[in-house]
């Protein structure tokens, strides 16, 4: 027996910080999913949380224990990146989907691992990339379809962004933080892949970030056409959408999106409309609920989300050795290998020998194929 298509998804939440907190709202009035427990380290923290949102559910600890009292059948990992293969890994072995938050791991060596370990419990690890669900996006992404083969794509991203904890603290916040967004994007907006990066990252010397809070990239894409990146977080003036400001040139002309709800080009009998439909993590949910009632492959299941990681991990290492260029398919290569020397499970690590290549382990999804869907009795 499938899942009602009208019954709400019980999900617990793992991470009861700011995200957390913005997640939990969100599943409280939620058409899709409720939470029915809420996981944390600090469980004074997740009580806390959970009262603010005016909800009664489960808080512990111990993700298999809440999910086991509360009778959850799915996991939204909110937890800070360092933390993420260890909930993953949890939730996959016990039997439970997943929908985390993006960066899916700190390393595309730690994300292979990831992608074995899907592979071996047959469960959906799906990567929240919120900023794809947005109308605007999809209606620009129209625009860009119907301009032929493209010759660049200029993407900008200028913001003052104040956030206390761990971001003002990582090595890189813009590139591991905020441009895995706007990489991510690039993705969905072109059906282009990176193919090589160069890169530069600074931080201003009025920054607010202990790290590298501004920089600028070029990726060759797999068509021959380039995507050139700049932004920074620690810009008070002039400040763009969160999502980017966007300009795409291309055979038949030319197409703008400010990254709110401006979508324009010159170009001629070019039609786009905006739909109507879930945005941000919203719309995540939902497509993520909507594949387990299916079996069908969300956009971002975990390896389909590897090249996105492979961008972010590209960049940082080309700034890293003074703008040198990377090529992905090498850095893909090379953290497969660090992948089976960091891997400790035998079932895990045997799997990644087992692949005759980085590209050829993230060729074919691991979820997709599997024809029940999500049963009432229990989780897939």
């Amino acid at each position: 027996m499938t899942m009602n298509e009208s019954a709400r998804l019980p999900v617990v939440v793992v991470g009861a910080g700011a995200m957390g907190g913005e997640w939990i709202r969100m599943l409280a009035r939620s058409p899709h999913a409720e939470p029915v427990g809420v996981v944390d380290l600090n469980v004074d923290l997740a009580r806390e949380t959970v009262a603010s949102a005016g909800l009664d559910v489960a808080v512990g600890a111990s993700l298999v224990g809440v999910a086991e009292a509360s009778g959850a059948r799915a996991v939204v990992n909110v937890t800070v990146p360092q933390a993420h293969r260890v909930v993953n890994e949890q939730a996959l072995r016990a039997g439970l989907p997943v929908l985390c938050e993006k960066p899916l791991a700190p390393t595309v060596a730690e994300a292979l691992r990831q992608v074995a370990l899907a592979d071996l419990t047959g469960g959906l690890l799906m990567v929240s990339q919120s900023r794809r669900y947005f109308n605007h996006l999809a209606a620009f992404r129209q625009a860009v379809a119907a301009l032929g083969p493209l010759g660049a794509v200029h993407a900008q991203f200028f913001h003052e962004d104040h956030e206390p904890g761990f971001r003002e603290q990582m090595a890189h916040p813009l590139l591991v933080d905020m441009s895995v967004h706007h990489f991510d994007m690039l993705r969905y907006l072109s059906d282009d892949e990176p193919v090589s990066v160069r890169c530069d990252s600074w931080n201003p010397s009025w920054s607010w970030f202990a790290g590298h809070a501004a920089a600028t990239a070029t990726f060759e894409l797999a068509s021959g056409a380039r995507f050139i990146y700049s932004g920074s977080r620690a810009t008070p003036g002039l400040q763009t959408s969160w999502n980017a400001d966007w300009h795409v040139y291309a055979e038949k002309g030319a197409a703008h999106w400010d990254g709110d709800f401006v979508v324009e080009t010159d170009a001629e009998g070019v039609e786009f409309e905006v739909p109507d439909r879930s945005e941000s993590i919203e719309g995540s949910l939902e497509e993520f609920v909507g594949a387990l009632r299916t079996g069908t492959t969300p956009q971002n299941e975990v390896r389909a989300n590897v090249l996105t990681l492979a961008m972010i991990e590209g960049a940082i290492r080309s700034s890293d050795r003074g703008g040198e260029k990377v090529v992905i398919a090498d850095l893909l290569e090379e953290s497969l290998a660090q992948a089976i020397a960091d891997e400790q499970r035998d079932d895990v690590a045997g799997l990644l020998r087992s692949w005759t290549s980085a590209a050829d382990g993230i060729a074919t999804p691991a979820w997709g194929s599997i024809p029940a869907p999500i049963a009432s009795g229990g989780a897939h």
